[in-house]
């Protein structure tokens, strides 16, 4: 799957591409955006939230396990020279401590957190 980004309508505003769906970026105010989408570590972020809610809710769906709904949160910016994601996990259903350990086992290995704790290489290819 390859990402588009292109500019928008707005002064900094960017369109990204994925595959069918499209979204918006931009930047806050203070840094001359207009605040029409998400900034780009909200979306990192996001996709950490997301990677963990959809990992999580399918493995707990073929254990039949009673997770109703899971909800995440996270928290990021910059902290003692590094970049930093807390993530919160909120459980909901009839989950015993050790159930919920172990779903918050399975959320630390979904793909986006593997990859964000993994060796990352961006490659510039000017065209």
């Amino acid at each position: 799957m390859e990402i588009r980004v292109h500019k928008g309508q707005g002064k900094l505003q960017h369109v990204i591409e994925i595959g069918p769906h499209s979204l918006l970026t931009d930047a806050p105010k203070v840094y001359g955006g207009e605040e029409t989408g998400p900034e780009p570590h909200d979306l990192l972020a996001a996709a950490l939230g997301a990677c963990t809610a959809l990992t999580v809710k399918m493995y707990a769906q073929r254990k039949n396990m009673d997770l109703q709904d899971i909800e995440v949160r996270i928290a990021h910016g910059q902290h003692d020279g590094a970049y930093q994601l807390t993530r919160h996990i909120r459980y909901i259903g009839n989950l015993s401590d050790e159930d919920k350990q172990h779903l918050t086992d399975i959320a630390n290995k979904c793909p986006v957190h593997k990859t964000l704790s993994g060796e990352i290489r961006i490659v510039n290819e000017l065209e």
